[in-house]
């Protein structure tokens, strides 16, 4: 058995402190944008299909959701949000729309599904933090819980 440093517990005590974010994003090298935008953060995990989401969704709670509408896979984020938002476990997870599509259609299909945000790539890192902030402090607000204080 290899004992734990007392550093090593102070480490996984801050990461159990950051919020947890799920990207559902097919793109490697949004990914990896993402990811150095928001690990400092959040802790972040990552899918690229919609199988995989599922999956992820299955095993982790998460605090926000931020979904590009084309994946890989053929899945349409638009409908993925759509299944989500009206499935009888009754996610209300809050979810950001991330997508290249800026045209008012793609917004508004994506807003009818129930998004809560709609951003268009690119992004700047400070807007999705800003934007993940205040949807996981309204989120907090609602359950009654003590207040999120973005850092």
């Amino acid at each position: 058995m290899i004992p734990i440093s007392s550093n090593q517990k102070m480490n996984d005590a801050k990461i159990e402190k950051k919020p947890r974010i799920l990207i559902v994003e097919d793109e490697l090298e949004s990914q990896k944008y993402l990811e150095l935008i928001l690990k400092k953060k959040f802790q972040v995990d990552f899918c690229d299909t919609k199988k995989s989401m599922y999956n992820l969704l299955s095993k982790q709670d998460y605090q926000v959701i931020v979904m590009d509408i084309s994946l890989r896979d053929g899945a349409n984020g638009v409908e993925l949000i759509k299944e989500l938002k009206r499935s009888t476990s009754g996610i209300n997870t809050p979810i950001i729309c991330l997508s290249a599509h800026a045209f008012g259609e793609d917004r508004l299909k994506a807003e009818y599904a129930g998004v809560d945000v709609y951003l268009t790539k690119p992004i700047k890192g400070q807007i999705l933090i800003n934007a993940i902030d205040e949807l996981i402090a309204t989120s907090l607000a609602k359950k009654n819980q003590i207040k999120y204080r973005p850092s």
